[in-house]
């Protein structure tokens, strides 16, 4: 039996692009100038309808189908974009922005706030998921984009995939939110703040000034990466996947050490070579579960969403030239 080589990543091109008009963020303040940093794959078609933009979850960027230059770990999303995958850069324009208030070039704590001279840090404001879609927008109007042909996104980026469609209808042909949710329940918000929390108790936290004093708290990070994992499966899922199996031994050793493979799998999850490799995405760490993507009253974001929660899965083919319609008109949930 032989195996069929991997396809190459795709070429690409990536630029970190500034905007000086203020952008108006849900909190009523305002951020300006304010630059996002984005990766493109393919060439835009000269209808400027092939375009498809890719969300990203809290841990991602933009980096979504190639080698990431500091943490050297392929694209997060290579299994579905690339030559020949469902998403193809020789069909598609496909575009990766690192979400305002994102560790990764675009605006955020680590940016030199111009009214002080000095990094934003703990002083960033805190940013909404309809503030990224809101910043994603002003990048889309850059590329004299009119209408999207679609938007994909999973978890965090799934529920900007929601925003567009309660917000930007008319912009967007198809829409692809994948495991995610117009809110967080409780439970969700719970286990959020035990983790923001303990990243706030590590002494090297520093009043989020972590950057100047030239330290991490790579401790309280740690923590929270365990319990936002633990986030990630189900109860059901998690005893599928582990049980109370043993990790490399036959016997636990009543001690301190992973006995089990849960444990041992949220130790790695929460190794030292995943700390510090890039900043901590605090100031987003709220966007998920601050407020809901619309208000209930709303009948103008309400039906898109309708539409969406209606829909079953699909993957939209393009239609002819790629042209979409005027008005958007399919709401796929996977």
């Amino acid at each position: 039996m032989t195996t069929a080589p991997l396809s190459p990543a795709p070429a690409a091109t990536r630029q970190v692009i500034k905007f000086d008009a203020p952008l108006p963020l849900d909190s009523g303040q305002s951020l300006a100038p304010f630059s996002l940093a984005v990766t493109t794959y393919g060439t835009l078609n000269a209808e400027r309808s092939n375009a498809i933009l890719i969300c990203h979850a809290l841990t991602g960027d933009q980096y979504v189908a190639e080698k990431h230059p500091i943490t050297g770990r392929e694209g997060w999303w290579n299994l579905l974009i690339g030559p020949g995958k469902v998403i193809d850069p020789a069909k598609y324009f496909i575009i990766c922005s690192n979400v305002l208030g994102g560790c990764m070039g675009s605006t955020g704590p680590l940016e030199i706030d111009p009214a002080t001279g000095k990094p934003y840090a703990i002083h960033f404001p805190v940013i909404t998921i309809n503030d990224m879609v809101r910043a994603q927008a002003r990048l889309i109007d850059h590329f004299g984009i009119d209408t999207l042909f679609a938007v994909v996104g999973g978890s965090m980026g799934g529920m900007q995939v929601l925003s567009w469609a309660a917000h930007y209808p008319e912009r967007v042909f198809a829409a692809l939110p994948i495991a995610t949710s117009y809110r967080h329940s409780a439970q969700n918000i719970a286990f959020h703040e035990v983790g923001r929390q303990a990243i706030m108790a590590d002494p090297d936290w520093r009043n989020g000034d972590y950057p100047d004093a030239g330290c991490v708290p790579a401790r309280g990070l740690s923590v929270a990466r365990m319990a936002a994992h633990i986030t990630y499966l189900s109860e059901p899922a998690l005893h599928r996947k582990f049980g109370r199996s043993l990790q490399d031994r036959s016997a636990v050793t009543f001690g301190f050490d992973a006995d089990f493979q849960v444990e041992s799998y949220l130790r790695y999850q929460a190794r030292p070579s995943w700390i510090g490799s890039t900043p901590i995405p605090t100031s987003i760490s709220r966007a998920r579960w601050i407020i809901s993507i619309s208000p209930p009253s709303s009948a103008r974001c309400q039906k898109p969403l309708r539409a969406v929660r209606r829909a079953s899965a699909c993957s939209p083919s393009p239609p002819t030239g790629c042209s979409p319609p005027r008005k958007a008109g399919r709401w796929c949930m996977l």
